[in-house]
């Protein structure tokens, strides 16, 4: 009996009992919500254990930690709260412009818009956890394409994983303004469809960029990972977005060129290359005789026809007459088409050009000048003899 009058004691419009509900369930919230987090992680982890096929549980864990921990958070303080009674009210009046009295009183309560502002954020818990299953999906996919020799799937996971989570940002919008702001989502849709056409003719860049991000994916003119060369920029494809490619160049930079470029202009997959062509000339002294030149090219041309990592369609010939050398060109074709490996391949020729050179005692021209002087005898101011000048 004293218990219940102790409990029903009134304090700021609300009771005992109220006070105790709210601090019970806001300590318990507050103390087991990582607990229960972990066990909600795992509960869920289940409907996706077929799916991942591996032991990716402590990923999906870490990733849905943090936003269940939130919604737990949120949840809890509403509980808590909503036990507690809020009588205080603001009205709120709205005044004609023209009369200036008072046309329409509208009552608000602070219980109303602690309900409005709850809802609010355990809505966006709610779609922060939607979008980290996204993650967990995108890194199970992920982990499977890398056990994979088609190299598509890795170009194509990233992109839908960009494109579900921007559909889920939209729907978490209209969700937001449907049920917190009251705001009928099918009129505001339907009043869109003529400003819809504004916006797409404003945004006729970014759609042409995303339509080509979809062309990419169905002719496939190069994957993540390849080699390529567009608009003067050469580098490895890193990630297809909605909007633009990313290319890591030759330098190391990061290249960011628009999807509708990477489809518009000539881009040569150099990934897709069976051979690395080389193409170069050198110079040899004007003392060399015509049949050293002649044995130095059959040797060089020899070499790299029987060299194991070239093709048979290399060739070298004696070019022509330079200013100060006699020219030979070479040209032929790598077929290791690994950037460190063709360079290796080309190191090694050149070596044994060099010695090819050597052996048959000639040498490499370099640009040089000759002087000539003429050594006849003076000529004599004055006439001898019977010698005349003539004017």
């Amino acid at each position: 009996m004293m218990n219940s009058e102790f409990f029903n004691q009134i304090f700021w419009g609300n009771n005992i009992r109220a006070y105790f509900l709210f601090g019970t369930i806001l300590l318990l919230g507050l103390l087991f919500k990582r607990i229960v987090s972990k066990l909600l992680s795992k509960l869920l982890f289940r409907l996706f254990k077929k799916f991942s096929q591996q032991a990716h549980d402590d990923t999906f864990v870490s990733l849905l930690l943090k936003p269940i921990e939130v919604f737990i958070l949120f949840s809890t303080l509403y509980l808590s709260i909503n036990q507690l009674k809020h009588p205080l009210e603001v009205t709120v009046y709205h005044y004609s412009k023209l009369v200036g009295k008072v046309k329409e009183q509208i009552p608000v309560s602070i219980g109303d818009c602690i309900d409005k502002i709850f809802l609010f954020l355990i809505i966006l818990s709610i779609f922060w956890i939607i979008l980290r299953i996204i993650d967990f999906i995108s890194h199970v996919l992920l982990y499977k394409a890398a056990v994979t020799q088609n190299k598509s799937d890795d170009q194509l996971v990233p992109f839908l994983k960009e494109l579900f989570k921007t559909i889920v940002v939209f729907i978490g919008f209209f969700t937001l303004l449907g049920f917190v702001f009251e705001v009928n989502v099918l009129t505001l849709i339907t009043g869109l469809g003529i400003g819809g056409i504004a916006i797409a003719l404003a945004a006729k860049e970014s759609l042409e960029n995303l339509l080509g991000s979809f062309t990419i994916f169905l002719d496939k003119p190069f994957t993540v990972g390849d080699l390529v060369k567009v608009d003067g920029v050469e580098g490895t494809v890193e990630k297809v977005g909605f909007r633009s490619t990313l290319i890591r160049t030759t330098e190391k930079t990061m290249a960011t060129i628009p999807n509708k470029g990477m489809i518009d202009g000539v881009l040569e997959n150099m990934s897709l290359r069976n051979f690395r062509r080389v193409k170069f000339a050198f110079g040899i002294t004007y003392e060399t005789k015509p049949p050293t030149i002649k044995k130095i090219v059959e040797e060089i041309k020899t070499y790299i026809k029987e060299h194991p990592d070239t093709s048979d369609d290399g060739n070298a010939y004696f070019e022509g007459f330079g200013d100060s050398s006699l020219n030979i060109e070479v040209i032929y074709f790598v077929s290791l088409t690994a950037y460190n490996d063709y360079l290796a391949i080309k190191e090694e020729i050149n070596f044994k050009i060099m010695e090819i050179v050597m052996n048959n005692k000639s040498d490499f021209a370099y640009p040089t000048q000759r002087l000539i002087s003429d050594q006849s005898p003076p000529v004599s101011d004055k006439p001898k003899g019977n010698d005349t000048i003539d004017f």
